[in-house]
């Protein structure tokens, strides 16, 4: 087969995967983390079962050079088939700079990587057309350029995971899928930890080598490009080998099993951990962080959860009082600090509805959310379940049927619904909601007449409003209560909306642009409400899905947890402040504390107005998981590693003792093993109960 001698790309650049790998088995093999013996049993899995797997998992991720080398051709440059091609390249890159493509209907980055990607395209076609005097030097450089970035993207791997490996002592997990996310905060701390300039230029100079050697090697592979027929034939054995490894690939992983786990993880491809760590989207708790007995932890739990009954976190809230079944509306606001709104000390005015409402409502002045992303507020509202380590259970392939707020309400008769502006795919939120028994209202439901503005994320929160209280009213006629959980969006960039609605330029793309837009929104909600013969009997809870912001100096920045929350009832619920330390996952229990609801709970989430409860809040990030208690901070994270803080409290003039948000993080002279112990146990017992499936409704 041409594509697998000696002088094509294909081969040498395979020779070179498989090279580097055996390298970096062997470098990681003695690495001073590699604290273990191996038996010759391992040695021989490490080895051979390992260079089986590099090969498969070469075989699907080389398919775009495979493409490349493909479509190279010089007849498809003879007349007339060059200008035709390169006529409808033309076609496609004024389609897209008309600005009515399909990528400007989802909007984002797409529009501008479409126009880079055909415009270069047609640029390049362009010169090999008209230049065929140059056309083999031009295509050599082409050439040689594809060879160089698949060389350095070789080296740049195996870079990566020694530096991960030197951190984690394994292959790539959900960790180093979180670093792709968070690639700013990322490439910054290598750029502090590393002797960055130094090690990339190495690496180029390394990889400039390479690639002369390879082109060299390869060059007749140009000179004499493969027949169309040879094609054909080369294209059948690689497709053949590509469905191989698909199969090959995941069954040598199940030969993974050593109970020595640097055996397995020596013997697996670093590119295909990253791919599952990716598609499972979870960390092993007891894996990368310190545990304790699992009875112990079971005990400690039980102490804050009065009443357990068992494993499966099974405990009955009672309540003296008859049932109360008002109407449910649960708002969660996009990306809304407790800083935007002027209690916490914000002049921008930007929130002036929601500073009304306020004064208006219960508001909750010392609550924290779990994390820093949209799905993790939904998953504390709705599951009223700590943070977990890695992806959020709404991202998950196991995320349906769980203990939720929304069964709780569906069993009483209620009807329920998830309402989202957007497109309810995104981030899983319609695989999550509906799978939990939750009716659907997203973008697809609209008629275009109800739409008058959106953007990438959805119709803007004024349609939604006007969405909202049709679906209510339409409930309020079955004679059933509801129960509605309505996701904002509008106030997340690209921070767009409908001119003229407030006093911030709609073209600003500003954050209190959105901020103020999203307050606009919901006093139309509201005033709409109001005149509604379902007002009276409902219950409205409005609270932040996260912050606008999560960075900070520390881990968990407290300021950057501290969400607004309130419940607003006329008649029903007395204005006032709860200033007791709470988590996001408490407040869907306490509405029901004050509806009286009786039950059987799973929720590690409390009514705080009940004699039992302990103030504590938990935060987190993807691998970070942290407890505030006792004005301390205990953050437990991998690598079995803890750290606990004194919270300082940082007293900001002009604003209220019970909305100030500032503290300093100091290390703790004296460690609380208690504190680390009762966090260990809440994150410990909530991974056990969903890796057992004890977590369902």
């Amino acid at each position: 087969m041409y594509f697998f001698q000696k002088k094509s790309p294909i081969y040498q650049l395979g020779i070179f995967y498989l090279l580097v790998n055996f390298i970096i088995r062997i470098v990681l093999f003695f690495h001073p983390i590699t604290q273990s013996h191996f038996s010759i049993i391992d040695g021989i899995k490490i080895i051979f079962l390992g260079a089986v797997s590099d090969l498969f998992v070469y075989f699907v991720a080389s398919v775009f050079l495979w493409l490349y080398l493909l479509f190279l051709s010089n007849k498809k440059y003879d007349k007339p088939w060059g200008y035709v091609i390169f006529g409808l390249h033309l076609s496609i890159l004024l389609y897209i700079i008309s600005g009515k493509s399909i990528l400007h209907e989802y909007g984002g980055s797409l529009p501008e990587i479409g126009l880079a990607f055909v415009g270069l395209k047609t640029f390049l076609f362009g010169l090999l057309l008209f230049l065929p005097a140059y056309r083999k030097n031009i295509r050599k450089i082409l050439y040689s350029l594809c060879i160089f970035i698949f060389v350095l993207v070789i080296i740049q791997n195996a870079i990566s995971e020694f530096f991960f490996w030197n951190e984690f002592g394994v292959r790539y997990n959900f960790i180093a899928v979180d670093y792709l996310v968070y690639t700013n905060t990322v490439i910054g701390n290598i750029m502090e930890s590393y002797p960055v300039v130094p090690l990339f230029t190495s690496v180029g100079i390394f990889a400039i080598l390479v690639t002369f050697f390879v082109v060299k090697k390869t060059k007749s592979f140009l000179d004499k490009l493969p027949s169309f027929s040879e094609k054909i034939k080369n294209l059948i054995a690689y497709s053949f080998l590509f469905l191989l490894s698909l199969w090959a690939i995941p069954s040598l992983s199940k030969l993974q099993n050593s109970n020595n786990v640097f055996t397995n993880e020596l013997q697996a491809n670093g590119i295909y951990k990253f791919y599952t760590a990716f598609m499972n989207s979870e960390l092993d708790f007891y894996k990368f962080y310190k545990t304790i007995p699992e009875t112990e932890a079971y005990s400690i739990v039980k102490k804050q959860l009065v009443g357990l009954s068992s494993k499966d976190a099974t405990r009955t809230v009672n309540d003296s009082l008859p049932e109360i079944h008002k109407n449910v509306v649960l708002i969660t606001i996009e990306s809304y600090s407790a800083d935007f709104l002027k209690a916490y000390g914000n002049q921008q005015n930007i929130t002036p509805f929601i500073d009304e409402l306020a004064q208006k409502s219960l508001q909750f002045t010392n609550l924290y959310a779990v994390g820093n992303r949209t799905v993790r507020g939904l998953e504390a509202v709705t599951l009223c379940f700590p943070p977990t380590a890695g992806e959020s259970i709404i991202k998950r392939v196991d995320n349906k049927n769980k203990f939720s707020t929304g069964a709780l309400f569906k069993k009483r008769g209620y009807a329920v619904k998830f309402l989202y502006g957007g497109d309810a795919y995104f981030d899983n939120m319609g695989d999550f909601f509906g799978g939990n028994g939750y009716d659907l209202v997203d973008k697809k439901s609209f008629k275009p007449n109800e739409i008058t503005f959106s953007n990438i994320w959805g119709v803007c929160d004024e349609d939604m409003a006007h969405k909202a209280i049709a679906t209510m009213n339409a409930e309020y006629q079955t004679g059933k209560p509801f129960f509605n959980h309505w996701m904002t969006v509008s106030n997340h960039r690209p921070f767009t909306y409908p001119d003229g609605k407030i006093d911030i330029d709609a073209h600003s793309k500003s954050r209190e642009g959105g901020v103020k837009y999203t307050d606009y929104a919901l006093r139309k909600f509201f005033s709409m409400a109001a005149q509604q013969p379902w007002f009276k009997n409902t219950v409205f809870v409005v609270v932040a899905d996260h912050c606008a912001s999560s960075s900070g100096k520390t881990e968990l920045p407290l300021d950057k947890y501290r969400i607004p929350a309130m419940i607003y009832a006329p008649g029903f619920i007395t204005p006032g402040e709860c200033t007791k330390l709470m988590s996001q996952i408490d407040l869907m229990p306490t509405l029901m504390g004050m509806l009286h609801f009786q039950y059987k709970s799973k929720f590690y989430g409390q009514d705080v107005f009940k004699s039992d409860y302990q103030p504590r809040a938990f935060i987190a990030t993807y691998q970070d998981l942290g407890l505030i208690k006792d004005q301390v901070l205990t953050i437990i994270s991998p690598v079995k590693k803890v750290k606990q803080f004194d919270l300082v409290g940082i007293n900001t003039k002009g604003i209220s003792p019970n909305f100030q948000i500032l503290y300093e993080e100091k290390p703790v002279t004296k460690e609380r093993t208690d504190l680390i112990r009762e966090t260990i146990a809440y994150y410990q017992s909530a991974s056990y109960l969903l890796k057992n499936k004890k977590y369902q409704k």
